[in-house]
């Protein structure tokens, strides 16, 4: 339906509703004059405007109390009117924003807000703000002229209250909007008046009486509760930045109008003026800093990345527009706009960026040389103030402020960008922001777990695991004023900005020299000094890596590796190994107390200090990348060293930095970094090997290069086995243990030998002519050499010792097992002593020495079978038939114990050992009366598993015999002859109801043999 758009037509329509309204105010009329005035055009409205917007007037100026609902419905009717028209009448803008303000007011106490409905609030704030959009011309600024103070410090009043006090947020955020667009400061999408000069400097004058009043009230709202919502706290924030900037402006400032004394004729009311003097600015900056620094405290770290936006707008706007008025505050500002260069926001980081940038340029046009250095030196100053206080704010502040104060840290740093060398050229800036991350990232080092756990399997892994691997299980470090990973990262960035802008020599020298003076210091300095190197080199910071002199990461190198910081104590208590370093003489090589003074802070603490000088040489690598080659020769020894460390964190750093190193120097594997560098490490071995007191830890390089090589290194590794089994024959009772790793690491080595194909080995074996017996395999030489000195060491007097033989003694067996007639002579001599370890030893040793006698029957089963009947069999039935009454009555804490595992161990092997040897009648019987028992469902289920696959293979040698035992433990049916004359088959197990045994016999049956025995007739 088109709308009517002829003004007399328009008259005669309207008029009729206007009357009825003006004689009967009530809500019917109100929306039938309401329904009327949506058929008529804006153009023909606007000229109508006076005489339709009377009726409503009259309704709101009726004295005596009104209906809510009516109020509301005129409003709602003076909104529509004035959103589709203009106001051209001071007398009409006046009056409406009189009466609406009277609306929101209470009665009893007109400075506050009436107790009505949200919906009539809503309704007259929507009037009033489209009353303050409607005003054309010049006349909206007659309502800051200096005789409208007092009503507009009502309505400012009014709207500060609804938008503080009330409790919905729609109406809080109508409030304030209201107050933006009674400020000429609205940022809604409407057409505004734009103020000239002059007009700005008297709208500034009227509202700096009420600056005080706007910008606590906003602020309080800022700081509030998190629940009122976002969109309240990003529409107080505009308010109070749009308020001072109206005020503070520094082009009106410089104005004789900002100050100019008020005319004597306005009475009273001239003392409600506030005059804009240099005191009053100076003054009044002082006071909006101390609402500022608030503020930004309460809204850096927001949830809402909205409000985080907020606080980036308002700085960028007071520096761009109040910056010499508000000097107390640029440093707060400033600070805001660099905390949040690093939000994970991409709007506020990406709106952070331009702010900071336009603030450099800003500075550099108004004052040249000086600018820049003003705004330097106001960055620098910050800078210097939070390294100050940052050791504080990590001790007492929650993880969200210290994330944020961390970030305005790194923020600065970027800011100042190739600045920052000149700051660091300052010793207070470069000595205040060293200590500060020293002090920051002290870590805890009272965890026990770091000092407990022990590296025996993991010097002994295949070389098959990538970097992930090693990576994926590496400590975490626990510091002692954070948790959060994430401000860990932050520290870990502000390194390397550091590095990447500021003097790499300046920075190395003062972290080293702070390495070197402290002990409190030593592993912060490290791990600073690292993500230094890799900043300067570009690493996480640029785009493109930037080239690094080798000066700076030899130099780091040398000191990490020295005698006294890389030779450290890092186990609680003297084991075999430390002791046999201890006796070589090696106390001069380690820190002088004693292992047994040292506590767990002081273990964890050498611990820690290692694992960050491994990840320091893998950064320096990182740095240099293939230059770093030339620097393996010095370097890659020393982590070789700590890869075969005890200490599990001090293995697995080692581990992860040799990854690090081989990808830096384009490895593409461990294997492939220690073949391609053998020649001089096996060098340093060999020589060390010779001077045993002073480098007790060489056996440890060449464990570590073994296992993680390929059978290429065989041949070069010869003469120094030969070197190691003469230094073990030679002092045994100190070396031992440490020497034991090295032939398990050989052996293990030697076995991949048969699996690679000969070609890939050609330099470990050479066959002979063949009219020339051929010469026995190197491989198979050494593993001689080395099983006769297991055979004296299996009765050593030390557990962990015996135990490590039998390792390596099993690991010899397997190699040995592809030539027959060489075994069999080393299997007949490590017999007795290997009988010892099976019969009467400690059950540790018992468990591992059983594992070696069922390698050995795989491959000497003639050889083995008497010996195992007389010597052997007996004792274990025996035990297995004294355990079995225990482990039928324990409990599930038995599965965690040495007899059970024994026990397991046993039964796992016991049938294919009896399989192998083809042992005779007797022996079988006496194994299948010592396993009987454990085909109980009393038994824990794995070694009811295990005992069932020893009647397994007892069934595969004499099935006949094995299935009469087990029926006549358990027949699960009977046996019907197929002729009358026949006697029936009678069992002892027939007949007998369900017991503890029967599942478990009826499985063997159902498996082993099948349909022919359950439910059959006998053939």
């Amino acid at each position: 339906m088109s709308q009517i758009s002829d003004p007399k037509i328009a008259f005669a329509y309207l008029r009729p509703a206007c009357v009825l309204l003006t004689r009967e105010p009530t809500v019917v009329n109100v929306e039938t004059l309401k329904g009327q005035l949506k058929e008529v055009n804006d153009a023909t409205l606007q000229q109508l405007q006076e005489y339709v917007l009377f009726p409503l007037r009259f309704v709101l100026k009726v004295p005596g109390a009104k209906k809510e609902q009516l109020v509301q419905s005129v409003t709602e009717a003076v909104s529509y009117v004035l959103e589709n028209t203009c106001i051209h009448s001071w007398e009409t803008l006046h009056d409406l924003f009189s009466e609406l303000c009277l609306c929101l007011s209470s009665s009893a106490d007109p400075g506050k807000p009436a107790d009505t409905s949200e919906e009539l609030k809503s309704a007259v704030l929507r009037c009033l703000d489209a009353l303050l959009h409607a005003a054309y011309g010049d006349i909206v600024f007659k309502l800051f002229e200096p005789i409208m103070l007092p009503g507009l410090g009502a309505a400012v009043s009014l709207l500060l209250a609804l938008g503080e006090k009330e409790k919905s947020r729609d109406i809080q955020t109508a409030a304030l909007k209201c107050l933006q667009a009674l400020t000429l400061q609205c940022d809604c999408t409407q057409e505004h008046v734009v103020p000239s000069s002059e007009e700005r400097c008297s709208v500034g004058s009227a509202m700096a009486s009420f600056l005080p009043g706007i910008t606590m009230a906003t602020a309080r709202i800022i700081t509030g509760d998190l629940r009122q919502g976002h969109a309240v706290t990003v529409r107080a924030i505009k308010v109070w930045s749009r308020t001072v900037e109206l005020v503070m402006e520094d082009v009106q400032l410089q104005s004789t109008e900002s100050y100019k004394t008020p005319s004597a004729d306005l009475g009273r009311i001239g003392q409600l003026m506030v005059l804009r003097t240099p005191e009053w600015v100076k003054n009044t900056a002082g006071k909006l800093s101390v609402l500022l620094k608030k503020i930004i405290s309460c809204t850096s770290a927001h949830q809402h990345w909205r409000v985080r936006l907020a606080m980036a707008e308002l700085a960028d706007h007071l520096l761009a527009k109040c910056s010499q008025s508000l000097t107390e505050c640029v440093g707060s500002l400033l600070e805001a706009l660099v905390g949040a260069i690093n939000d994970v926001e991409p709007r506020v980081r990406e709106r952070c960026e331009v702010a900071l940038r336009e603030v450099s340029q800003r500075n550099q046009r108004c004052s040249g040389s000086s600018g820049t250095q003003t705004f330097t030196d106001i960055l620098s100053e910050n800078l210097h103030s939070l390294a100050t206080s940052l050791p504080r704010l990590m001790r007492t502040s929650d993880d969200q402020k210290k994330l944020f104060v961390l970030n305005v840290f790194l923020g600065y740093l970027k800011v100042l960008g190739p600045l920052v060398s000149v700051v660091l050229n300052s010793a207070a800036h470069l000595e205040r922001i060293c200590k500060a991350l020293m002090q920051v990232l002290e870590l805890d080092v009272m965890d026990v777990r770091i000092v407990e756990e022990r590296s025996y399997a993991a010097a002994v892994e295949t070389s098959t695991g990538s970097h992930d691997s090693y990576t994926a299980h590496t400590q975490r470090k626990h510091f002692l004023y954070f948790t959060d990973e994430k401000i860990f990262s932050v520290l870990m960035e502000i390194c390397r900005t550091l590095g990447y802008y500021g003097n790499i020599y300046l920075l190395t020298d003062h972290l080293l020299d702070l390495y070197c003076q402290s002990s409190v210091y030593r592993k912060q300095a490290a791990m600073v000094l690292n993500e230094t190197v890799r900043g300067a080199a570009g690493i996480a910071v640029a785009d493109q890596s930037q080239g690094l002199e080798t000066k700076v990461p030899v130099s780091i190198i040398e000191e990490y590796t020295s005698l006294n910081n890389w030779h450290l104590i890092t186990v609680s208590e003297e084991t075999d190994r430390d002791r046999q370093d201890h006796d070589a003489g090696s106390l001069q090589v380690i820190l002088s107390s004693s292992t047994s003074a040292s506590t767990i802070h002081q273990l964890n603490s050498n611990i820690w200090q290692l694992c960050i000088q491994l990840e320091g040489i893998a950064c320096c690598a990182q740095a240099l990348g293939h230059d770093f080659r030339p620097l393996l020769m010095t370097s890659l020894y020393p982590v070789l060293e700590k890869a075969g460390e005890e200490t599990l964190l001090v293995s697995q750093a080692a581990l992860s930095s040799m990854w690090d190193i081989s990808k830096a120097c384009g490895y593409a594997s461990l294997k492939e970094l220690i073949n391609e560098n053998s020649d001089y490490l096996l060098n340093d071995v060999s020589l060390n090997l010779q001077r045993l007191s002073q480098h007790p830890q060489a056996p440890r390089v060449l464990t570590v290069m073994l296992t993680h090589s390929d059978c290429s290194l065989l041949p070069l590794v010869g003469d120094i086995v030969q070197d190691v089994l003469t230094a073990l024959d030679l002092s045994y009772e100190r070396t031992a243990a440490l020497f034991c790793s090295v032939l398990h690491a050989l052996m293990k080595a030697l076995g991949k030998i048969s699996t690679v194909p000969p070609t890939e080995c050609k330099d470990v074996e050479d066959a002979g002519s063949p009219d020339v017996k051929a010469e026995l395999p190197s491989h198979l030489s050494i593993t001689k050499d080395v099983m006769e000195r297991c055979i004296h060491l299996l009765s050593d007097p030390s557990l962990r010792l015996r135990l490590k033989v039998l390792d390596v003694l099993e690991l010899c067996v397997q190699v040995l097992s592809e030539r027959e007639n060489e075994l069999l002579p080393m299997a007949h001599r490590c017999w007795p002593a290997l009988l010892q370890r099976l019969t009467a030893d400690d059950p540790l040793a018992v468990l591992r020495a059983f594992r070696v006698l069922c390698v050995l029957g795989e491959t000497c089963g003639d050889f083995l079978r008497r010996r195992v009947s007389k010597e052997v069999l007996p004792k274990l039935s025996a035990s297995l038939a004294r355990q079995a009454p225990i482990s039928a009555k324990a409990g599930p804490v038995y599965t965690h114990t040495l007899a059970y595992k024994l026990q397991l161990a046993v039964l796992q092997g016991l049938g294919s050992l009896c399989q192998r040897l083809d042992l005779a009648e007797a022996d079988l019987d006496a194994v299948c009366e010592a396993c009987l028992p454990y085909l109980s469902s009393r038994q824990p289920i794995r070694l009811q598993e295990a005992c069932l696959s020893v009647f397994r293979h007892l069934i595969q040698v004499d099935p006949d015999t094995f299935w009469f035992t087990l029926n006549e433990l358990h027949c699960p049916s009977s046996y019907i002859p197929h002729h009358p004359d026949l006697l029936p088959v009678q069992l002892n197990g027939m007949g007998r109801p369900r017991d503890e045994f029967s599942d478990n016999v009826f499985k063997l049956l159902k498996e082993e043999f099948g349909s022919e025995t359950v439910n059959q007739p006998v053939s």
